[in-house]
């Protein structure tokens, strides 16, 4: 590793539009959606209990936005790197439920790689999938890149 230099740190000038990022799974057991609920104050039952959830009609209690959004953080921040820094994220919806019990997968692939915004930004597009294959929560997160050339981290 050179000196300055940070381990594993993706840069600009190696991202392709296209690029497929490491798929990320995961599971929601019941204290999951607790401690997610509970860790950002949505104390709304429908997270965490199953008759109020179903009343509410829902299939069963399910998984908060702020959960989805943890996990799309997840993934872009580990492909990002140390470096990087998330500056958006636009159209993030909920269509359909993660239930207690199922998997919620998280994939992500790069739309758009350009300089006009600043140095390094790319456009990176993420859903979150239940185990039956339906997007959940699909959207776009923006963030920028070191550029190679960057002094801070040395060269190749």
């Amino acid at each position: 590793m050179t000196a300055g230099r940070a381990a594993g740190q993706r840069r600009f000038e190696d991202v392709r539009e296209g690029e497929e990022l490491p798929s990320v799974a995961y599971p929601l057991p019941v204290y999951r959606l607790v401690m997610a609920a509970g860790s950002n104050r949505d104390f709304n039952s429908i997270h965490h209990n199953t008759d109020y959830a179903r009343a509410t009609g829902a299939p069963e209690m399910y998984a908060n936005t702020s959960l989805l959004l943890g996990m799309w953080e997840r993934i872009v921040r580990d492909w990002i790197g140390p470096a990087g820094t998330i500056r958006g994220i636009r159209g993030f919806r909920m269509r359909a439920f993660n239930v207690v019990g199922d998997t919620t997968w998280v994939h992500a692939r790069v739309v758009s790689v350009t300089t006009e915004d600043g140095p390094g930004t790319v456009d990176i597009e993420v859903r979150c999938e239940n185990s039956a294959g339906v997007t959940v929560g699909p959207g776009t997160v923006r963030a920028t890149l070191p550029l190679r050339a960057d002094s801070a981290y040395g060269t190749d």
